[in-house]
């Protein structure tokens, strides 16, 4: 991918972002050959659009851990009003949040581990997908990468400060939207171990996007999978222990 190819994609996906048209997935984009090409073009766009106000991650098996910013203004606190957005249907996640409530006094190794349990907040969040791409099935993983693994916004409730008592790998939890059970009993954080996949995240990020503040949060995966939802109605999630979080969808 040629500097000049990344910039246009940048600008095309900021242009979406302002309000302007959806990308077309066509013959006519450029191929994004490495996920340094994508994190190239997420940095542009957070450089247009920012400021940052947190990160969202994943480790899927056989594959690189995935890292993309969320930006300041998508982020809302609970009971949130979501407004209308460029698409019809959103995806929705029930996910854990990691608040950083002040600087990580180690970087890497079993330091990092610890400090990550004292430095962090948690938080539930609901999570909204919207795509910059006009159709997002049709992108390759690669382009979604690019354009913030297709985050559309954040909602997020109070933070709980001392979970040195939460078990992170037994959660129980519950979704609900409009009459829709989406989630009701047992679920679990992707990869199992969300301490193992916060200190990855910041071992790999760097300074990507400015790299993680505090006050910022980052996110580890859907309790409840990936299910897509018109707008119009509202969004309850509760995880046992650690509070609720409400969005409410305009049409």
């Amino acid at each position: 991918m040629t500097p000049q190819q990344s910039a246009q994609l940048a600008q095309q996906l900021v242009t979406a972002r302002r309000g302007g048209v959806a990308v077309a997935v066509n013959d006519a984009l450029p191929r994004l050959e490495t996920d340094a090409d994508a994190y190239d073009v997420q940095a542009q766009v957070a450089r247009a659009i920012g400021p940052v106000g947190g990160f969202k991650t994943a480790i899927k098996p056989g594959a690189a851990q995935i890292i993309a910013p969320i930006f300041a203004a998508d982020i809302h606190p609970s009971p949130a009003q979501i407004g209308p957005g460029p698409s019809r249907r959103i995806g929705i996640e029930l996910e854990v949040g990691f608040l950083l409530r002040r600087a990580l006094a180690a970087t890497q190794g079993a330091e990092l581990r610890a400090a990550v349990r004292s430095c962090f907040a948690l938080v539930p969040a609901i999570e909204i997908v919207e795509s910059r791409f006009d159709d997002r099935e049709a992108a390759d993983p690669r382009l979604r990468l690019a354009d913030n693994q297709s985050n559309g916004g954040l909602v997020l409730g109070a933070p709980i400060e001392d979970w040195s008592g939460f078990d992170l790998t037994a959660l129980t939890a519950r979704l609900v939207f409009g009459d829709t059970v989406l989630l009701d009993g047992p679920a679990q954080i992707p990869g199992g171990d969300p301490i193992e996949t916060v200190s990855r995240f910041v071992e790999r990020l760097g300074d990507h996007c400015g790299g993680l503040q505090p006050g910022q949060v980052v996110i580890t995966g859907s309790l409840n999978g990936l299910p897509f939802v018109e707008r119009g109605d509202t969004a309850q999630g509760r995880i046992d222990g650690l509070g609720a979080v409400t969005a409410q969808f305009a049409p």
